[in-house]
């Protein structure tokens, strides 16, 4: 495992801890390009003592790179060697989404290979994501949601295996984010939820936070006529009934999907002290794009061509026609064909990158009431040891 050193991430499990009973929602921010953007947000956390975790999922980042071209081990250097040279140490290092689709032997082999690759760059927190392994045929939510307790539990187990003895941060997911039927976007339940917990809890796995469906969406969403609209679909009452059942297993709710909500929602509306960990992750890409477009648009012309050229029939598919919603959609499949061009931009196209994620960033993390979480951390690593 790579030494954390003065910068190095912290124990994801002692920063959940360390804010389990305070008002501030860690920002988890997917950078999926780290040039300018990771130093950016780096320097936000710094100017307001903001807590911070900087994650990828596996599809964006596994044992060949994913659609970043990141293996773990180079979004792990590429992410310490921005926090040291800002000087900010209260940062987790997070592998979102580890995703187990089909719950095959051969599928678990390859996600436990991967998982031994992000121990071995230094992560410290983890995600496990059976969700999709939900069976539809059994009538129970227990029977409903068994193939995916075993899997989280048999992934969990090999985590603290393979970590020896270390401790970690732990999250799981109870339902699809972003699923839907007949009726709309599928919400977890509260029985669902606690349900979920409690047979962890039985084979001795401890998660810290908990992602739930309850009406967020990855990604950027759009209207009919292919426009980039708000994301307001978040059911607040839902998440406050599921989290204040799952608090006597002190477990919070991580909140997934937040690219598109508004700040002004999330500062007034979402419950503070119950969602402890807050996924940016579509916007920070968003922003690139913003910059690109300005100050490399020859890059970001080839970028949209590229883009719209090989996806515009696997969108149709889908009812996907306007090539906005095109690019806005699968335009992240191009981070890994451009990667040696976009990490090679100019260093004014770079400093733009700064200074428009530490601006975001600011915000935020303003509106997350994240403000000070870093001195609350930095305290209880004192007081832990």
């Amino acid at each position: 495992m790579e030494e954390s050193g003065k910068f190095g991430p912290i124990l994801g499990n002692k920063m959940f801890e360390a804010l389990y009973n305070t008002e501030g929602i860690i920002m988890a921010a997917n950078t999926r390009i780290v040039p300018g953007i990771a130093k950016g947000i780096f320097r936000a956390a710094k100017s307001l003592r903001a807590a911070v975790i900087f994650e990828l999922a596996k599809s964006e980042s596994d044992l060949e790179g994913g659609y970043t071209g990141l293996t773990p081990q180079d979004f792990s250097s590429a992410v310490r060697n921005v926090a040291k040279e800002v000087g900010f140490a209260e940062w987790a290092l997070h592998a979102d989404h580890t995703t187990i689709k089909k719950g095959t032997d051969e599928e678990i082999k390859e996600v436990k290979s991967l998982i031994e690759a992000q121990i071995a760059a230094g992560y410290t927190s983890f995600a496990i994501d059976a969700s999709f392994l939900f069976d539809m045929s059994e009538t129970t939510v227990l029977g409903q949601f068994q193939k995916n307790i075993d899997v989280t539990s048999e992934l969990a187990n090999f985590i603290k295996e393979k970590m020896d003895g270390r401790e970690f941060g732990l999250e799981v997911e109870v339902g699809e984010i972003g699923k839907k039927d007949k009726d709309g976007l599928v919400l977890t339940t509260v029985e669902e939820a606690t349900t979920f917990i409690k047979e962890l809890h039985k084979r001795d796995v401890f998660p810290q936070v908990l992602a739930i469906a309850n009406g967020s969406i990855h990604g950027n969403i759009y209207d009919e006529y292919g426009n980039l609209i708000e994301q307001v679909s978040i059911n607040i009452e839902r998440t406050v009934e599921i989290a204040q059942a799952i608090d006597p297993f002190k477990v919070r709710v991580a909140q997934h999907g937040i690219t598109g909500t508004p700040l002004k929602f999330i500062s007034t509306k979402f419950p503070k002290g119950l969602i402890l960990k807050g996924n940016v992750g579509t916007h920070w890409q968003n922003l690139a794009w913003e910059v690109f477009e300005i100050f490399e648009p020859e890059l970001y012309e080839d970028i949209w061509n590229w883009t719209l050229n090989k996806y515009r029939d696997e969108a149709a598919k889908k009812g996907i026609t306007k090539n906005n919603e095109i690019f806005g959609t699968y335009s992240k499949f191009a981070i890994k064909e451009f990667k040696n061009r976009i990490y090679n931009v100019s260093e004014e196209t770079k400093h733009a990158l700064e200074a428009k994620a530490y601006a975001e960033a600011m915000m935020f993390f303003k509106a997350f009431g994240a403000v000070g979480t870093a001195d609350k951390v930095r305290e209880y690593l004192i007081k832990t040891g």
